[in-house]
C-alpha cells in the first residue's frame, strides 16, 4: 500500500487534478493507498473555480493541507510516504524545487522525496518552455525527479476532452507505480 502526497499549484490546467482525485477515489485504487494527502497553494482554489465553474476541490472528501503548514508527516524525511504527485505544476513551483528552495509545503515535501530518493512526478502544464524552465528540468530528473508534461496521447482516439485527459492521468498512475486499467498503445 502506498502513501501518497498530492500537490496542486497554481498552474492552468485544474482538469487533470479533478481527474486524479476522481480516479483516486475509486474503491480499486482505493486500495492500493493508505494514505493519500493534498496540498494546494495559495491560488487553486480560485483557478480551480475558475476553470472548472461550480465544481469544489473539497467535493473529494480527501484532507487538505494549506501550502503554509510545515508541521504534517510528509514534510519529514521519516514519514516514510512512497510518491509525489504535483500535478499542474507550475513553472515557479518547479524553479524553486530546482534550486532547493523549501518556502512552502510543497516545495518542502518535494524537497523530502528528491533527498529521500522516493518519486517526485512533476505534470508540467506551462508552454512555450523557457531555457530557464528546460535547465530546471534537467536539474530536476538529474536529481531522480519525473517531468511528466501534461501530453495527451491520441493512439486510442479520445473522443471527449476527459479521454483526453486521462491519457495524461493514466500516464501518471503508471509513474507512480498504481495499477490501473486503462486503454494501451496496440
Amino acid at each position: 500500500m502506498k502513501k501518497i502526497v498530492i500537490a496542486i499549484t497554481g498552474a492552468s490546467g485544474m482538469i487533470y487534478a479533478k481527474q486524479l482525485l476522481k480516479i483516486l477515489k475509486t474503491e480499486g485504487l482505493q486500495k492500493q493507498i493508505s494514505e493519500l494527502a493534498i496540498v494546494i497553494s495559495e491560488n487553486v482554489e480560485r483557478i480551480w473555480k475558475s476553470e472548472l465553474s461550480n465544481k469544489n476541490i473539497t467535493d473529494f472528501g480527501f484532507k487538505i493541507y494549506n501550502n503554509n503548514n510545515f508541521y504534517v508527516p510528509f514534510a519529514s524525511g521519516s514519514s516514510a510516504y512512497d510518491v509525489m504527485i504535483i500535478i499542474p505544476c507550475s513553472m515557479g513551483t518547479l524553479g524553486r524545487i530546482s534550486s532547493g528552495i523549501s518556502d512552502s509545503l510543497i516545495s518542502r515535501t518535494a524537497d523530502v522525496m528528491l533527498k529521500e530518493r522516493k518519486k517526485l512526478i512533476l505534470v508540467s502544464r506551462e508552454m512555450p518552455l523557457s531555457l530557464i524552465h528546460i535547465n530546471n528540468m534537467k536539474t530536476i530528473t538529474e536529481a531522480g525527479g519525473i517531468i511528466c508534461p501534461a501530453s495527451p496521447n491520441f493512439y486510442n482516439n479520445p473522443q471527449n476532452i476527459i479521454e483526453i485527459i486521462s491519457t495524461v492521468v493514466e500516464r501518471v498512475l503508471d509513474l507512480a507505480g498504481i495499477k490501473y486499467s486503462a486503454k494501451r498503445w496496440m
